[in-house]
């Protein structure tokens, strides 16, 4: 199995490339949001650090919001008791899909949680600021000090495309970004089929 993750900015359209793969994704976004309108261990773990916030299931994202622009040390809290949860999910859909040839992780803190291992492909997602404002802006709820609270816990963009073996350059259009998934696929496959074991 080959396990691509993709990096990059907030709003940078990580998760509008990780789709276009046509593998199984884990989108960790998506799981998070069925944490907060379930889970009930993340309910208590949450309301047990900050009593006065949660009162019951589902959890209110506005809350959360609220809890991150009081303080950035919040969702450092909030990351942690997520992050757990989170790890143990990917590990179900990981069993789930282990015979698939390849699987895409898109997961925002994959490199700062350490969520991946040295074997896996790292794809990093580059797209002008300005594209990724005026998308961002379009966004129900975009808030610039939240999503600056985010940036701040997460790795410099230059580190994240260091790491990375591939680039996208994506500028928001399905032909340019499926002709650079076409050429990543053809090489990751071609090289796989290469090793012998």
């Amino acid at each position: 199995m080959i396990k691509i993750g993709i990096l990059g900015d907030i709003g940078s359209g990580k998760s509008y490339v990780a789709k276009k793969f046509g593998y199984p994704v884990f989108n960790a976004d998506a799981e998070v949001s069925k944490l907060y309108k379930k889970n009930k261990i993340i309910f208590k773990k949450l309301k047990k650090k900050f009593p006065s916030h949660f009162h019951s299931l589902p959890i209110d994202k506005k809350e959360i919001s609220k809890l991150i622009l009081k303080k950035q040390s919040n969702l450092k809290k909030i990351v942690k008791i997520i992050h757990f949860e989170i790890k143990n999910r990917m590990k179900i859909f990981l069993r789930k899909n282990k015979e698939k040839r390849i699987i895409i992780l898109d997961i925002p803190l994959l490199l700062e949680n350490k969520i991946n291992n040295k074997k896996d492909v790292l794809i990093f997602v580059q797209t002008k600021k300005s594209d990724i404002l005026k998308k961002l802006r379009k966004r129900k709820n975009f808030n610039k000090k939240l999503m600056d609270k985010f940036s701040n816990i997460q790795l410099p963009l230059d580190y994240k495309k260091k790491k990375s073996q591939f680039v996208i350059k994506n500028d928001f259009t399905k032909r340019t970004v499926l002709k650079y998934i076409k050429n990543i696929l053809n090489k990751l496959i071609s090289e796989r089929s290469s090793i012998r074991y």
